[in-house]
């Protein structure tokens, strides 16, 4: 106990105002299990109820992250857990908040439309990017998102609102729910700026019209970034789809030694910025840091990763790990 609460003040700040939770943790015996694939999201069922309004939502969403972010952390920090257990469980609790959240709300969405929910589903797809996407969350990540909605569905012909603007609201309450500061806290914050066009782009976007913005106006940064886009919410078969769409710009059937003129420019960028900010000696952003790691794996991944399946993966480790079997790298 002592070794932990000596290595993060969030351990013992939420030990000392609610020993509650670490009781809770010791009792039900989840400080010291491993979870199993799909257990927060059952855990975050159970948590979520009986809720009747977006604010217990909201409460309870964010009670549950501070519980759970402490047996992470201590699992964490009393070498109980591996590191790639870690990033793993930071990832799945994110992708569990987000997913829970957005069913209730589309519900909601649906009954004021006088929709059943039992005939339909709204299609919205949340896209984790960065860290999220790859499985790679850490304790103070933002979550990097991006909002897509299927084409055609029939639900609006006969609906008073348009699908834009349904999926807009609904992906403003989806963001509220997460990242609002509240006496609770937050649940996690949202950062949007990865998705077309920016902070002054759409917030949300139809699949026809992402695939076309990414075919015909698509930067390399953003084929870069696009390497680590995964489903974390919203109906299957619709996130399948979307995958599909996207897949053509990222990884392209032929060798793609064009990309290198982009790759040189976006790493002088890199450089230049670690420079500016005086961060040479940074282990994130410095010289042979996480961040020079990361470019060297996906610059591989965007030149022949088109033509080597296996270079197809989110996670850098798992990317390095396929390097070495191919020869690219030393293993």
């Amino acid at each position: 106990m002592m070794r932990v609460w000596a290595c993060s003040d969030f351990a013992t700040q939420t030990c000392i105002q609610d020993p509650a939770i670490l009781y809770g943790l010791l009792g039900n015996g989840d400080l010291l299990a491993d979870y199993a694939s799909g257990e927060y999201q059952r855990k975050l069922g159970r948590a979520l109820k009986g809720v009747g309004d977006v604010a217990t939502l909201g409460e309870r969403l964010r009670i549950f992250r501070k519980q759970e972010m402490l047996r992470i952390a201590w699992r964490d920090l009393a070498g109980w857990a591996p590191l790639n257990e870690v990033l793993h469980d930071l990832s799945a609790l994110a992708d569990s908040c987000i997913s829970a959240s957005l069913d209730y709300l589309g519900k909601q969405a649906l009954q004021q439309l006088d929709v059943s929910a039992k005939k339909f589903r709204p299609g919205l797809v949340v896209l984790g990017m960065g860290k999220l996407g790859a499985c790679e969350l850490n304790f103070s990540s933002d979550i990097d998102l991006i909002f897509a909605y299927p084409d055609g569905e029939p639900v609006w012909e006969k609906c008073r609102k348009t699908p834009e603007e349904f999926y807009l609201q609904l992906g403003q309450q989806l963001i509220r729910a997460l990242d609002e500061q509240t006496e609770h806290g937050f649940v996690f914050r949202v950062d949007m700026r990865l998705r077309p066009y920016g902070d002054s782009g759409a917030l949300v976007a139809n699949f026809d019209a992402l695939a076309d913005y990414y075919q015909s106006q698509g930067r390399e940064w953003e084929r870069y970034a696009m390497i680590k886009a995964r489903p974390v919410a919203g109906p299957a078969k619709p996130a399948r789809q979307l995958m599909q769409l996207l897949h053509p710009f990222v990884y392209r059937r032929y060798l793609d030694f064009g990309a290198f003129d982009s790759l040189r420019s976006l790493k002088e960028q890199i450089v230049r910025e670690v420079e500016r900010k005086g961060m040479q000696d940074n282990v994130k952003l410095g010289p042979g840091g996480i961040r020079e790691i990361e470019f060297i794996a996906q610059a591989f991944q965007l030149v022949r990763g088109g033509r080597q399946p296996i270079l197809q993966q989110r996670g850098v480790l798992d990317v390095l790990d396929a390097l070495a079997v191919l020869g690219y790298l030393p293993a």
